[in-house]
């Protein structure tokens, strides 16, 4: 079964310098596709998931977590239409946090940051490794994205949900060949 590997704070603000389309090369046995410059990653081939996070950690010149998903569970997601009944604007990004692993702690939801009158980030809903929410476009959201993490007490990595509908596409056009 193919999966979906996102790379933790990777060519963030001059650190963790990586080439993706470099590293997909790299991993080319396992017919990888590069999403972006982020460290998003389609992996077409049948492989486990320890052996995928060895060779890539064995690829990069520093350490990072790496999250690795079915690829059934972002396409699931993605017809879902998690966020029909959500505001939507230029003003506002959708996004998809993964998490490293199961959560500590389980906020209630919706939980809106600061508070739910004058919110910046507004998660959602939480399935299974995803977090799925909203911000406004201001730097202030920012640093409310870093908060994920410490509210839920695992590493977590960030994608906007127009990254994950393009993760899905490819997906649902592997199924089709």
């Amino acid at each position: 079964m193919s999966s979906v590997v996102f790379l933790r704070a990777v060519n963030v603000g001059g650190t963790n310098l990586c080439r993706p389309a470099v590293l997909a090369k790299q991993l080319g046995k396992f017919d990888v596709v590069n999403i972006g410059a982020v460290g998003t990653f389609v992996v077409r081939e049948n492989v486990s998931e320890s052996a995928l996070r060895a060779a890539i950690a064995k690829k990069l010149p520093f350490k990072c977590e790496i999250m690795i998903c079915p690829a059934k569970a972002i396409v699931d997601l993605t017809r879902k239409d998690p966020f029909a009944r959500q505001p939507s604007g230029p003003d506002i990004t959708r996004f998809m946090s993964v998490l490293h692993k199961r959560p500590v702690k389980m906020p209630r939801l919706p939980l809106n940051l600061p508070t739910d009158n004058d919110w910046l980030l507004k998660i959602i809903a939480i399935q299974n490794q995803f977090v799925l929410g909203l911000y406004r476009r201001q730097m202030k959201a920012i640093s409310y994205l870093g908060k994920i993490e410490k509210i839920l007490g695992v590493p977590v990595t960030t994608r906007s949900w127009n990254t994950i509908e393009k993760v899905a596409k490819i997906l649902r056009q592997d199924s089709r060949d």
